[in-house]
């Protein structure tokens, strides 16, 4: 069968566009004031002052795209912790621990929440009720009726909402988009999607909050959220059905001794994973200093009864338009990367992606293109490097996009509403489905 000559001029025009966004977000990412006309300066708050707000969507905001965003109010539940964020990005922001008092004062236009992921929904709907456009953090939520007041509130007040999935933002996984873009493998049957995660970035979820299910509604929501929405964003479709299996293999529970923290642990000697927080500056100031305000341990054991979530999952997902995937995690693996395959009518494509492992690689990321009967070929794709490029320069590019309206955007990678739900609901369903040992469909999660 021929092809539609109108898929062609379309694909051609992703082409073309899509070469022409790279050289414009690389010129952004290395000259910011230069590549765009300078937009007038956006009022930003920030609420949820741990690491990643503090960091990614504090001082490395305004170091990023400081002419785009003015940063005027920040809080925090912990009086101490939002004062540590203030030090960092200069001294001056005024700082609360009452959300709405911040918003009357400071007259924000844009609220960044970057807070407790089960609490990411309360500041998102007040936000909007009080007249402002929220940017949450992945994930959107964590529970079904979460999802449903979210789609509620911004139905009922009309507000902008974006969700920073800075997965859709690396470079290796713009160019498979690219890729399922201009057809080069077809119509899609399938998705085979593994996440492994060594022992110390897999672990570290469990010395932290989101070893609980209460507060991060397990790993399908906080850290698969982002592959959750990659998968949806890659094969162009909404899931359906959900069916979930997880066992709690190494932590928790399963541990020979256990103590409050790794600090004032008696098992220092005997433990494998005892990890010394004193080491790490940024970390004794924003939570060993302010702990004493509300009893959180960064340092928390990673064998204590509390831990309530897997950390190995299994996970099936039907789509609307037939396509099947595969998606599993595992965090508890020597080394860390990702295996993705797309299987289609005319081919198929393997993305790796190697963080760390131990033997060398020549690149960090490795598309594979195989054509049915043509042969295959390796697409090598590496992120951009410096000194202050994270996520191989995901980061920049997703904070340029969501402040910058006029950057092009070829390829879909803004995420707004239906996108930060459908990617909850999946994490939800899924756990879910773990609970209760049956199919879960995404219309009993919420209803859009």
């Amino acid at each position: 069968m021929q092809d539609d000559p109108k898929a062609i001029n379309r694909r051609q025009f992703i082409r073309n566009s899509s070469v022409a966004a790279a050289a414009l977000g690389a010129a952004a990412l290395t000259n910011p004031m230069g590549a765009f006309a300078a937009p007038a300066k956006t009022r930003v708050a920030l609420v949820g002052t741990g690491i990643r707000g503090s960091t990614t969507w504090g001082m490395n905001l305004l170091r990023d795209v400081g002419e785009l965003v003015e940063m005027v109010g920040l809080c925090d539940v912990n009086p101490d912790r939002v004062k540590v964020a203030q030090r960092w990005m200069g001294g001056k922001i005024p700082t609360f621990t009452d959300f709405d008092e911040m918003i009357r004062t400071t007259k924000p236009e844009r609220v960044i929440v970057t807070t407790v992921d089960a609490t990411h929904y309360q500041y998102v709907c007040r936000a909007m009720e009080l007249g402002v456009d929220p940017i949450s953090e992945k994930p959107l939520c964590t529970h079904d009726y979460q999802a449903q007041q979210i789609v509620d509130t911004q139905k009922r007040t009309g507000r902008k909402l974006d969700v920073t999935f800075n997965a859709r933002h690396g470079a290796s996984d713009m160019k498979v988009k690219e890729l399922l873009l201009d057809g080069e493998i077809g119509d899609l049957y399938s998705v085979n999607y593994e996440e492994f995660l060594d022992l110390d970035h897999g672990a570290s979820y469990f010395r932290r909050w989101h070893g609980l299910k209460q507060e991060s509604g397990t790993l399908l929501c906080h850290k698969a959220s982002h592959h959750f929405d990659q998968l949806n964003w890659w094969i162009d479709a909404d899931p359906v059905e959900v069916t979930a299996y997880g066992r709690l293999n190494k932590y928790g529970n399963n541990g020979p001794f256990r103590h409050a923290n790794c600090r004032l642990c008696t098992y220092k000697k005997q433990c494998e994973f005892y990890w010394d927080i004193t080491t790490n500056k940024q970390y004794m100031e924003l939570y060993v200093d302010c702990e004493d305000q509300d009893g959180y341990y960064r340092d928390g054991c990673l064998f204590r009864h509390a831990i309530n979530i897997p950390d190995t999952y299994s996970v099936l997902v039907r789509y609307d338009n037939k396509v099947l995937v595969t998606y599993s995690l595992n965090a508890t693996v020597p080394y860390e990367g990702q295996l993705i395959v797309f299987n289609g009518t005319k081919g198929r494509i393997e993305m790796r992606n190697f963080h760390r492992q131990p033997w060398e690689v020549d690149h960090e990321s490795e598309i594979r293109l195989t054509h049915n009967f043509k042969g295959s070929k390796v697409i090598t794709v590496d992120p951009q490097r410096g000194e202050f490029f994270e996520h191989g320069g995901a980061d920049q590019r997703i904070k340029r996009m969501v402040f910058d309206p006029s950057m092009p955007d070829p390829l879909a990678q803004r995420a707004g509403l239906r996108a930060g739900i459908l990617s909850s609901a999946i994490g939800i369903a899924g756990y879910t489905s773990i609970d209760t040992g049956r199919r879960i469909r995404i219309d009993e999660v919420v209803k859009l």
